[in-house]
């Protein structure tokens, strides 16, 4: 689970006697916000206008008070570390919420309990507010549990001791993230097992997911036109994670332009498709095991644009899962400045 849960409950808190850095930078807190490094406002807001958790802007917090409630939190929300987020990160976003206007009103939640969830979901979404970062259905962490065959167990040290158990999950997938550990360690005597277990049964009734990927290269352009490499890959452990069967390949085809060739076992041709709302080249894949990959290549008659770029989907049926018909995972466009040369 690659993402930051904070359901933080602020109040004015005693100094802990730890030395604030001199100064924050308020432009620097702003970046560290808005990106990809923290996931905190999928609670807090876009602007720390407040939504699942309080609101951060303009409440003129000191840093010893915000440090004091990022390192030691007294409410469901997880402690993050000085590898996460540093002193100065941390005065850094005090300098930021203390520059912004406070907040009239929280905005909304990012994802709202459905009308009639079953027990796990609204645990998830308002109880502890897991599905404020990972939705309303778990995908990430029930993908990260069924590339390794979890357990119960499992889940328990990735919740309890996450800053230590998701580097070791890494490790043993060989995976490199991009972005650091962003996700704190939950207190067991405010999350217990027993709440907790009604989330792993919730995941495990929806069923386990299979760690796919796809993902396409830079467009390289050549005298017949622009050719992508898409590379499709189950980043799940060896003889543990789950395999996925059944798989269709679909990468909708830029506006204006037309597939030249492609490369690849199981090539169906492109074919219109009314929820991409656009011509899409299509593969069939049979199955794909754990640490599997295939490499597809397509050729474009010409490369797409920023916003009409190639993009596409991998859709497999089987292990079920009751989140619908199939399973699937998104490809993103590949860079930009290559689509456009």
């Amino acid at each position: 689970m690659n993402a930051i849960l904070v359901a933080l409950l602020l109040v004015p808190l005693a100094q802990n006697g730890t030395r604030a850095p001199a100064s924050g930078d308020a432009q620097a807190g702003k970046a560290l916000w808005e990106g990809a490094a923290t996931q905190c406002k999928n609670c807090h807001g876009l602007k720390g206008e407040g939504a699942f958790g309080p609101d951060l802007a303009g409440r003129q917090l000191s840093v010893p008070q915000f440090r004091q409630a990022v390192r030691k939190p007294w409410g469901i929300m997880p402690a993050f570390t000085e590898q996460q987020l540093s002193d100065q990160e941390i005065a850094n976003l005090v300098a930021y919420f203390n520059g912004l206007p406070a907040a009239a009103q929280p905005g909304s939640w990012r994802f709202d309990v459905p009308a009639g969830a079953p027990q796990g979901q609204q645990v998830l979404l308002a109880t502890v507010g897991c599905g404020q970062c990972h939705g309303p259905t778990f995908n990430g962490p029930r993908a990260n549990a069924g590339g390794v065959g979890a357990d119960f167990e499992w889940l328990k040290k990735m919740v309890y001791e996450h800053t230590t158990s998701m580097p070791q999950h890494w490790n043993l997938l060989q995976e490199t993230p991009a972005v650091r550990v962003r996700m704190g360690n939950y207190s067991r005597s405010r999350l217990p097992e027993s709440v907790l277990q009604e989330i792993w049964r919730f995941a495990n009734d929806l069923g386990l997911r299979v760690p796919v990927t796809g993902q396409l290269s830079a467009g390289s352009p050549g005298a017949d036109g622009v050719t992508y490499t898409l590379t499709v890959q189950n980043g799940g452990l060896a003889g543990k994670g789950l395999t996925a069967e059944d798989l269709t390949i679909s990468l909708a085809i830029p506006a204006g332009s037309s597939v030249v060739k492609t490369t690849g076992n199981g090539y169906q041709g492109v074919r219109r498709d009314e929820q991409a709302k656009a011509e899409v080249a299509v593969w069939r894949l049979p199955r794909i095991a754990p640490k599997e990959r295939q490499s597809y290549t397509i050729t474009l008659s010409r490369a797409g644009t920023g916003s009409d770029n190639l993009r596409g989907t991998v859709r497999w049926t089987k292990p079920v899962v009751k989140t619908g018909p199939a399973d699937e995972a998104n490809i993103a466009p590949p860079p930009q400045q290559s689509a456009s040369q």
